[in-house]
């Protein structure tokens, strides 16, 4: 009885059924009939032009969306906490030829506008001290809490004022979208954000991620980094299929919602338990080791956070069963 990530989730039957389809002979690389259909078919989702570029990881979207925001000599503002800073290994400054990243507080994983001001505001404008050119916002957080339309629009019109680029790592955007309601283009391009790492593999996807560049300026270099980089894989197609897949009929959302129902559940039973509101599918709980060792003997498996802490996630595919159990569980701790 899993709840350790997401990413370990099963591939949705219809992704599958998409490889099926896109296995034949089409042109190399992303010139196939498959890859040409991704602008277009998210154009219809965010109801606005968007250029769009498949990738294999999470990493590799977050990494060229901000080669692509970001000079070498500048810097980026994300959350200390920020996926960016401590889960890809230095990928960022790798990928933007040496860009610093500029660490801001809040809580919950979320910035507000004045945290990143703090930061900005902090730095001496010369030539001597790296200047901020983008901010990176995760949606959800690395804790499980999604921002709403008018928090990323606030953050959206600080960058706008000061002339830098707006990214969202969107490793769970499908969850935030599921839980706040909102319009898909109202938490991105229309509160301000430049391009959006939309995350798939989480959420019943298989191998691809998808690249969506709300200024499609930014699509020739960008492409020339990917290449560059070596995620220019030479049959596309099967990329470009699983996300076509996902976007027919909104499976994306609606695997969203799936999830999230899930995480529900065991945050009734975990009640004083939660460290944090449980907005996404995932769960950070106080327990004790004595406790979490209770847990893992009864068959569940989860990840140890920090000190006195657990984290719970749930995915699409987490058996309903399992979920009561464990939430029988915990409520009997």
């Amino acid at each position: 009885m899993r709840f350790f990530s997401d990413n370990a989730a099963a591939v949705h039957p219809r992704v599958l059924d998409a490889l099926g389809q896109a296995n034949t002979l089409d042109t190399a690389y992303d010139g196939d009939r498959w890859s040409a259909r991704l602008d277009d078919a998210f154009g219809a989702l965010f109801g606005t032009e968007v250029a769009v570029l498949w990738v294999p990881t999470g990493t590799a979207a977050n990494c060229l969306a901000l080669g692509a925001l970001c000079p070498p000599w500048g810097g980026v503002i994300c959350h200390r906490d920020a996926h960016i800073q401590n889960d890809e290994a230095g990928a960022p400054e790798f990928y933007t030829h040496g860009a610093k990243l500029m660490l801001a507080d809040g809580t919950g994983a979320k910035l507000t506008p004045e945290g990143i001001a703090a930061v900005a505001d902090a730095v001496v404008d010369d030539v001597h001290r790296v200047q901020p050119h983008a901010v990176s916002i995760t949606n959800a957080t690395e804790y499980g809490l999604s921002y709403r339309a008018d928090e990323v629009a606030a953050i959206g019109a600080l960058c706008r004022d000061r002339g830098w680029g707006l990214h969202m790592d969107g490793a769970r955007f499908t969850n935030a979208v599921a839980f706040t309601g909102a319009d898909p283009a109202d938490l991105t391009w229309r509160a301000g954000v430049d391009a959006l790492s939309f995350g798939f593999v989480k959420n019943g996807g298989m191998s691809a991620e998808a690249l969506v560049l709300f200024r499609p300026d930014l699509a020739r270099e960008t492409k020339r980094r990917r290449k560059r980089a070596g995620l220019l894989l030479s049959k596309g197609r099967y990329l470009a299929a699983q996300l076509l897949a996902m976007l027919e009929d909104g499976l994306w959302l609606q695997l969203g919602h799936d999830a999230n129902a899930r995480a529900r559940v065991l945050a009734a039973a975990a009640g004083g338990r939660l460290v944090h509101p449980v907005e996404a599918n995932e769960l950070f709980l106080r327990a004790t080791p004595a406790e979490a060792a209770a847990l893992r003997a009864q068959g569940f498996d989860f990840y140890d956070w920090a000190p006195g802490e657990v984290r719970l996630v749930t995915a699409w595919d987490t058996d309903e069963a399992a979920v009561a159990k464990l939430a029988d569980a915990i409520g009997a701790l």
